[in-house]
């Protein structure tokens, strides 16, 4: 019987149209909160730069830019020192001499009531021109001094006028001054006189010119004169005789 019962015993039959169950989740979204709360991001990745990336070459611009530079100031100084040359050769330009021929002096006098030395000088300067194509203006603002050792006594100008192609002028020019406190002038002057028995001089000049070549006006430049000059004395309406004089030179932009 009781292998009966077993044969007969009745086993559970799912059921095919119940809904089937689901194993319980964990909640997506958090007790007391909503669902505006729970937002997802992207994730956050900082970029760095490769290690060996170069910064951009901006020294080899620079290198570039200053060679560039150098090569037009050569070319520059290149093309100058050919115009200079070629202008040279065409001209054969020649400095210009100056030489004093003579001395007067109308005035050396000492004052009695303030010891003030007046003093008025007519210098005869010649100056030569040797070149045959080149013309020399000279210019208003001229300045012309005359010195003994650290003293000035005199001063004038020189005219304005042109001076052409091999050309010599003679010009007398006017120079007076005063000089304070010329007691002690007057006794180095005489000092001087009888221990060598000649007196030394300066003059000075500064003049403004522009050069003509052809018919070619050049831009104003300056010059300077350095005479030195050695008289037996100095002294007022006598025969003043220039034992040596030398004159020099000097261009100046």
């Amino acid at each position: 019987m009781s292998s009966m019962a077993d044969q007969q015993r009745i086993h559970p039959v799912p059921d095919v149209e119940a809904p089937p169950q689901t194993s319980p989740t964990v909640p997506l979204v958090p007790q007391g909160t909503s669902k505006s709360d729970d937002q997802s991001y992207p994730p956050f990745h900082r970029t760095y730069p490769p290690m060996n990336s170069k910064p951009p070459k901006k020294r080899s611009r620079c290198c570039k830019c200053l060679c560039w530079t150098l090569f037009l100031l050569l070319l520059l100084i290149l093309i100058l020192g050919i115009t200079v040359g070629i202008l040279f050769l065409v001209f054969r330009p020649k400095l210009p001499k100056y030489s004093i021929d003579r001395l007067q002096i109308s005035q050396f006098d000492l004052n009695s009531m303030d010891s003030t030395l007046s003093a008025t000088f007519n210098v005869t300067i010649t100056a030569r021109n040797p070149n045959e194509r080149i013309g020399i203006y000279y210019e208003g603002g001229s300045h012309l001094s005359a010195w003994y050792t650290e003293t000035k006594l005199c001063q004038g100008s020189m005219p304005k006028f042109y001076q052409g192609h091999r050309n010599t002028t003679v010009l007398v020019l006017p120079l007076s001054g005063q000089i304070q406190n010329g007691t002690g002038l007057i006794m180095a002057v005489q000092e001087q006189q009888q221990r060598t028995g000649n007196i030394p001089l300066r003059l000075r000049v500064s003049q403004p010119v522009r050069v003509k070549l052809g018919k070619l006006k050049l831009m104003k430049v300056k010059f300077s004169v350095r005479c030195g000059l050695v008289v037996d004395a100095l002294s007022a309406n006598n025969a003043i005789t220039i034992q040596s004089s030398s004159c020099k030179f000097r261009l100046s932009l």
